[in-house]
């Protein structure tokens, strides 16, 4: 059912709780001048919305919008009638994540319309709080507005807190020393997380000055314009971490990209290293190679050289009878000039192949 909670407060004292729309206009105009209606509706309808803008005069633009949802925080007036978005959010501690909710308000002389689409946040509380002031919710519509707005920026400290120790456990994670690429995954979506938050609250410091600013025009209660500066001043120290976070997970993204890239540059070097040092033992085995190729050519070259005047000798140091030149005269001149020749002709063969 779209209307969850209805009342008729004089002087801040709920008189009347109708349980429709129709009875909440008259018992408003019975009850006379002093009286306010405060209306919560839950994903109405677009004949209950309806039904309350043409009670109130409410301009079509704004309950276009409240029908719609999905808007931004805003605060836009139209004549005596304010029209606020706000967006409460809330921490989700197992999923790590922020989410957020969506509320309307039409406040104006004598009534204060708030509309949901979502389950949170649950203005109850809100409702019943003042309720056990009557003093403040005589102050009329806007001291409602007001209540409405402290309990969203407050709502907003726990959302600040679990960001906090996701921005520290980041942190740490980064300077351990120990560098996980995976780390960046974490660290955009959590700076998705507080741009997000940042979108919800960023409007909130604004339209608290614009409700200062014309607090004396339409005759805003002092005391409710005291709390006003009490929510801007909160306000403002919210969205002012939220800045915060945002500029160190940016710094950490970068940073993150930086130990990475120096990491990867450390392990390439590290590999060219090793290549560069195995490259070396190859060419030291090379040279190795090489020059024990030069020893065995140089002991083959002058094992062939040797050789030949062995060769000679050893056929001539057969011990047969007939052999040629066995009993020539010039016989052994002959093998000896032999054997020094085909050494010198080997010997210049070897060094000319450079063997030698």
């Amino acid at each position: 059912m779209a209307l969850i909670d209805n009342g008729i407060y004089v002087d801040g004292v709920r008189t009347q709780s109708p349980t429709d729309l129709r009875r909440t206009y008259d018992a408003l105009d019975a009850a006379g001048g002093g009286a306010m209606a405060w209306i919560g509706l839950f994903r109405p309808t677009d004949a209950e919305l309806t039904s309350v803008a043409d009670e109130f005069g409410l301009h079509p633009l704004a309950v276009e919008d409240a029908s719609k949802g999905h808007q931004r925080a805003k605060l836009e007036r139209y004549g005596d009638t304010l029209f606020v978005v706000l967006r409460p959010a809330w921490y989700d501690h197992d999923a790590e994540t922020v989410e957020f909710g969506e509320v309307h308000l039409f406040t104006g002389d004598g009534f204060v319309v708030t509309v949901r689409h979502a389950a949170r946040p649950n203005l109850a509380d809100v409702r019943k709080r003042l309720e056990t002031d009557p003093e403040w919710l005589g102050r009329g519509s806007e001291a409602v507005l007001c209540a409405v707005l402290d309990e969203v920026v407050d709502g907003y400290a726990p959302v600040v807190a679990g960001l906090q120790d996701d921005v520290d456990e980041i942190e740490d994670d980064l300077f351990d020393g120990d560098v996980d690429p995976d780390s960046s995954k974490r660290i955009y979506q959590l700076l998705s997380e507080v741009i997000g938050f940042q979108r919800a609250i960023s409007p909130l410091p604004g339209m608290a000055r614009s409700l200062l600013l014309g607090a004396e025009k339409y005759g805003t209660d002092p005391e409710v314009q005291n709390q006003l500066r009490n929510v801007l001043d909160h306000a403002i120290r919210i969205t002012e971490r939220a800045d915060t976070f945002r500029a160190l997970l940016e710094n950490a993204l970068t940073l993150h990209a930086t130990l990475v890239t120096q990491e990867q540059n450390d392990a390439m070097r590290r590999m060219t290293s090793a290549s560069l040092a195995q490259g070396e033992e190859s060419r030291r085995l090379a040279q190795a190679s090489m020059r024990q190729g030069e020893e065995v050519k140089k002991i083959s070259s002058w094992a062939a050289i040797l050789f030949a005047p062995t060769l000679v000798a050893s056929i001539y140091g057969m011990n047969f009878d007939h052999m040629p030149e066995l009993h020539w005269t010039f016989g052994y001149p002959f093998a000896i000039v032999l054997m020094l020749v085909m050494a010198v002709v080997l010997w210049v063969v070897f060094k000319r192949r450079g063997w030698l």
